[in-house]
């Protein structure tokens, strides 16, 4: 399976729940402001975290795999959130689709390619620092 189909799902599906999991505490207890920044700093470390591996690994192209991954994970974690938001939260209906597939889409794209791409640099900079204690 390509790099970029296992990022895009794993990183599509853990979106579109988050999603689907703080539209459900929005409605349930309008008054827990505090889950929204919780959950995007989570989306956020994951990314970082999966692009570091990624280097640390020496993933071929990895900043190709992320880029293209971003770009399925948008749409798809959009879908996925807007059925799981129909099916578990309210009565969302399909007119949420279009806003979730584009803007909603970008948003996440961005969310899922800039700390994948931060996770790339530090463990860029992780390698080096490593491999220059192992041939100094």
């Amino acid at each position: 399976m390509r790099p970029w189909f296992v990022r895009a799902l794993w990183m599509g599906l853990l979106h579109g729940a988050v999603q689907t999991g703080v539209s459900a505490v929005a409605v349930r207890s309008p008054e827990a402001t505090s889950v929204r920044p919780i959950a995007l700093g989570l989306l956020v470390a994951a990314a970082v975290i999966w692009g570091a591996v990624d280097r640390l690994r020496e993933l071929p192209s990895p900043g190709m795999q992320w880029f293209i991954a971003s770009l399925i994970a948008g749409p798809f974690a959009g879908a996925l959130g807007v059925i799981g938001s129909a099916l578990l939260v309210d009565q969302t209906g399909q007119e949420a689709l279009w806003v979730a597939l584009t803007g909603g889409a970008a948003f996440t794209a961005l969310l899922v390619l800039a700390p994948a791409g931060l996770g790339l640099l530090l463990g860029g900079f992780l390698v080096s620092k490593d491999s220059s204690t192992h041939h100094g």
